[in-house]
């Protein structure tokens, strides 16, 4: 199984890319979200891979993160979802966008994908909702795939002298994963804390932890 690729862009296509690692060449098909977001020819990429085998064909699926390779391979395991519905899926909605779209049953956002119709995407929501907080869960643990150091220019390398760069600030899924892991250790059943991290994501796409549990919560408080 090859689970991720890390080498130099060779060219991009209308749904591929293919990249060079030391002389050998790997096709790897991803949503037009991920194509878009690839680096130029000649520059170091890296992608988790999921590996498609069937009689007549092997194809390499790529992802920039582990959260969008599971939800590509969850995507996969409902019926009348291949990988090219699931590709537009991801491509239209991002893996934090279909986090959201399962987490609160929102299968018209799911359907605004291209090729999805409306069964498919109700089945899509019906099917994965049990898995979405563990899937949301796994954005505060898992980081983008990082390029080869050997791949990589030298004088890409930050400068003995620099001065350190600050701590990151989670991203967007992190936030949302790291506020899921709080309302569950408060007791919250992971279902209904996953629509209530989903919803007030989806209010404030780039509210932080403590700005997202505070929103949650007031969700999740009985109402008069």
């Amino acid at each position: 199984m090859i689970g991720k690729i890390s080498g130099r862009v060779e060219y991009r296509g209308e749904d591929h890319v293919l990249i060079d690692v030391r002389g050998v060449g790997y096709l790897v098909y991803c949503s037009d979200r991920v194509l878009a977001s690839l680096p130029g020819a000649g520059e170091a990429v890296a992608l988790y891979t999921d590996l498609l085998v069937r009689e007549d064909i092997l194809q390499l699926f790529g992802f920039p993160t582990l959260v969008e390779k599971e939800w590509h391979r969850l995507l996969m395991s409902v019926q009348g979802v291949g990988a090219k519905a699931s590709l537009a899926i991801l491509g239209a909605l991002g893996p934090e966008g279909v986090s959201r779209a399962i987490a609160l049953g929102d299968w018209n956002s799911v359907k605004a994908a291209k090729g999805i119709g409306p069964k498919t995407a109700q089945r899509v929501v019906n099917e994965l909702k049990d898995k979405a907080p563990s899937v949301m869960a796994m954005a505060g643990r898992g980081a983008p795939a990082t390029a080869d150091p050997d791949a990589l220019v030298e004088d890409l390398a930050p400068s003995a002298t620099a001065a350190p760069a600050p701590p990151p600030r989670p991203s967007g899924g992190a936030a949302q994963a790291e506020a899921l892991s709080a309302l569950t250790n408060l007791g919250y059943a992971p279902g209904e804390a996953a629509r209530a991290v989903a919803e007030a994501a989806g209010a404030e796409e780039a509210a932080d932890t403590a700005t997202l549990i505070r929103a949650a919560l007031r969700l999740l408080a009985p109402k008069d």
